[in-house]
């Protein structure tokens, strides 16, 4: 049991450092109550049949006070009544150490009798003020030569003018709870010989406060706070970005980091400039530990906007002796970024000697002849301890990845931790599926229906026959290989029986596109590059191959389409010219980025594309004829499915995922079934992102791992808590409303390049 009895000393304690021996000698103060006290809590003690512990000296403090106390003067205090420690070599008895400042409770030189949290927070920013204030009189007295140690108590507003300053009013939405941000946006000048120019990265300080009702009651203000209107990346040389990292307290003492970004792309001609420029995508986290580095026990994601209104009133707001070319600055950067289009540095200053491939494990290779005579390959990772060398003696069952349209998306020999890589950590063996549509063995007649009917059949045969029966096999397919091995689970050319679980990335059964990417599977392009590709549909993408003018000519069509996020890398551009961009820039390391345009992919087949252009259209799965010959038999997909979508929409919406899971759930309730969507992705960067390791693939080893554990454990698949699992939404939660607002301007710039495209077509005779 703990006693309390309050009372008030007369503060007279002492605290003395003896020299001699290093003792620190305690004084305590006068209590003239103390004595009272024991006697009071002794009878106390007896009364209830326990011992009494105390100090017999002296009373103790919850509010501690004192130590380095303000004074006159160094004979009998610490620091003066401004917080500055006085320096007691000085000439004067009131001389300090410059920039040495006191400023917390210590400074009370004695009790105040109540609790004396707010009368610490009033010390405190008293000596606050003045340690501003002796800051810029320190920079002052570089000119005017001032006395070390004095308080320089002129005007300073002629060098504050030097800093320009606005004010910053943002309101939306994080984590779907309103929320409003009130920025104070400082910029910084440097000095430059005897001249203040402006920083041409146009950084600064921010702070203010944020309103989040639903987070904290109180305000959140901006303890530390920085902004970079300017700031670029050589991985992303044609985007610029407008950053803010914001650390905040909240009067419940807890701190949180918001960060956000305006990412702006020259993307259409500027159309999209003001919905960019004034839209703040954020994160904002909960510090948990001490540490910056702790656990965060929130995580929210939302978007800040300012209105027009509100700008209007930040230029007004504007201040500073060099606003205008703060002004200046920042239109030129704007102007670079939209109209000029001026990449800020370059992906062909990454050195090929800086490519540095990691030994990757031994492989086999297997040819495989399909049902009407072509040739295809499976590329074979067998586990084994890598200690003893033996195999290990319970096997799991065998993965089979499937790559989208041409690309490699798995086997990464510049990346440490690639899919295969995870796979066989994870003690499975790994079977990679090269069907007609890989570039090393394309084939210039191909539809995305024949790697399902025929590839993935004969991929399966071979399995199946190296392990022998009974078998089954996890299968991670991306894209177009989604939609391949839909059609053949769905057209019955492989049994569900022989499939232990399903893993799609972006696309499956359905496939729907983005407003950009529908736009031009609508118009007439795709029949066009055929009529100029002819008879030989392999498109060479490297920039130092030969060409004929038919390759030529599509490959310059490729570069004049719009897209979302443009690269200095000319294979880069061809191709996100012909497909969209396929990942963003600022998820692939740059050794990837080389490899993947450099050496991966020498050609393009593109015989696989009016196929493709009429899944599209029908927004799912359709045969070659484009009939509905697959969704209509579900009662084959009798399996455990995963489906994995990026947040931030490139090629195809998340909205393809959720309606395959909504599907599966419909027709298969009996089988677990997930859904998942993650933020900051676009299409293929899922699986070739420098951080898709920690991002993305966990997802998927999870999934492999419970159809592992539900098929030796003997559970039967119709288990009842998959039964009871309803669907109970009707929309998609994660639909955006992006990339919508001007696309009549990419319909404009397509059909101009179209008329172009013909009357060049026709004039060189082309029939």
């Amino acid at each position: 049991m703990v006693l309390n009895a309050i009372g008030h000393d007369d503060s007279n304690g002492k605290i003395a450092f003896e020299k001699d021996t290093n003792r620190i000698l305690f004084q305590p103060p006068n209590d003239h109550l103390l004595p009272r006290k024991i006697e009071a809590f002794r009878k106390i003690a007896k009364k209830l049949g326990g011992i009494l512990f105390m100090s017999q000296y002296r009373s103790t403090s919850v509010h501690l006070l004192g130590g380095c106390i303000a004074s006159s003067d160094a004979s009998s205090g610490v620091c003066n009544p401004d917080g500055q420690v006085f320096d007691p070599t000085s000439s004067s008895p009131s001389g300090v150490h410059q920039g040495l400042y006191i400023c917390d409770a210590s400074i009370i030189p004695c009790s105040v009798g109540i609790n004396p949290c707010l009368t610490i927070a009033a010390a405190a920013e008293h000596v606050s003020r003045h340690l501003v204030r002796d800051c810029i009189g320190n920079f002052v007295s570089r000119k005017f030569d001032r006395k070390p140690g004095l308080i320089y108590n002129g005007k300073v507003k002629k060098e504050c003018n030097a800093l320009v300053m606005a004010k910053e009013t943002m309101r939306g939405r994080i984590g779907g709870m309103p929320c409003t941000a009130y920025l104070k946006l400082r910029f910084n000048t440097r000095r430059n010989s005897d001249k203040m120019e402006f920083d041409p990265l146009l950084r600064g300080e921010v702070s203010g406060y944020i309103v989040c009702r639903a987070i904290e009651m109180d305000k959140m203000y901006i303890i530390h706070g920085e902004v970079d209107l300017c700031k670029t990346d050589r991985r992303t040389p044609y985007t610029q970005y407008m950053q803010y990292s914001l650390l905040l307290a909240a009067s419940s003492g807890s701190r949180y980091i918001l960060e956000g970004r305006k990412i702006m792309n020259p993307y259409l001609l500027a159309s999209y400039a003001w919905r960019e420029s004034t839209t703040l995508n954020v994160t904002l986290r909960k510090i948990v530990n001490d540490n910056l580095g702790g656990d965060e026990s929130i995580k929210l994601r939302g978007k800040l906007h300012i209105s027009p209104f509100e700008l209007l009133k930040s230029m007004f707001t504007l201040k500073g002796r060099t606003r205008s070319k703060f002004i200046f600055l920042m239109m030129k950067s704007l102007l670079e970024t939209y109209i000029l289009q001026v990449p800020r540095d370059s992906h062909l200053e990454f050195a090929p000697k800086e490519l540095a491939q990691e030994l990757y494990p031994n492989s086999t290779i297997h040819e495989i002849k399909t049902e009407d005579g072509f040739t295809i390959f499976c590329q074979h990772w067998q586990y084994n301890d890598s200690k003893t060398g033996l195999e290990r003696e319970r096997k799991l069952y065998p993965v089979l990845l499937i790559n989208g349209y041409s690309t490699e998306s798995y086997c990464l020999p510049t990346e440490p931790n690639d899919l295969v890589r995870t796979l066989l950590k994870d003690v499975h063996d790994v079977w990679l599926l090269r069907p007609r549509l890989h570039p090393l063995n394309s084939s210039d007649c191909f539809s995305i229906e024949d790697i399902g009917r025929k590839d993935i059949a004969a991929s399966f045969k071979k399995i199946i026959e190296f392990y022998g029966e009974p078998i089954k096999v996890h299968i991670v397919a991306h894209c177009v290989g989604g939609l391949a091995v839909h059609i053949s689970i769905m057209g019955g050319y492989v049994l569900s029986k022989n499939i232990a679980s399903l893993s799609c990335t972006n696309s499956s059964m359905f496939f729907k596109l983005t407003t950009s990417s529908l736009v031009k599977m609508w118009l007439p392009l795709v029949p066009i590059s055929m009529a100029i590709l002819g008879k030989y549909r392999k498109l060479p993408l490297l920039q130092a191959s030969s060409t004929s003018f038919r390759h030529g000519l599509l490959k310059s069509i490729a570069r004049l389409i719009p897209r979302c996020e443009r690269c200095t890398c000319d294979e880069c551009e061809v191709f996100s010219g012909v497909f969209g961009n396929t990942f963003w820039h600022e998820n692939v390391s740059e050794t990837m980025h080389y490899w993947m345009n450099k050496e991966n992919l020498p050609r393009l087949p593109m015989a696989g594309f009016p196929h493709l252009r009429r899944i599209c259209n029908a927004g799912f799965i359709v045969d070659n004829e484009g009939n509905n010959a697959y969704l209509i038999h579900p009662e084959r997909m009798a399996l455990p499915t995963l489906y994995i979508s990026g947040g931030r929409t490139l090629l195809v919406t998340p909205e393809t995922s959720f309606l395959a899971n909504k599907y599966m759930k419909l027709h298969q309730p009996g089988y677990r079934h997930e859904r998942v969507v993650i933020d900051g992705f676009g299409h293929s960067d899922l699986l070739i992102g420098e951080r898709s390791n920690e991002k993305v693939f966990p997802y998927i080893q999870k999934h492999i791992k419970l159809a592992e554990e539900e098929i030796s454990s003997s559970k039967t698949p119709r288990e009842e808590k998959y039964m009871k699992e309803a669907l109970n939404w009707s929309a998609d939660p994660y639909d955006q409303d992006e990339g919508r607002f001007g696309s009549w301007i990419i319909s404009l710039i397509i059909i101009i390049l179209l008329v172009l495209m013909f009357k060049l077509f026709f004039l060189l005779g082309f029939s």
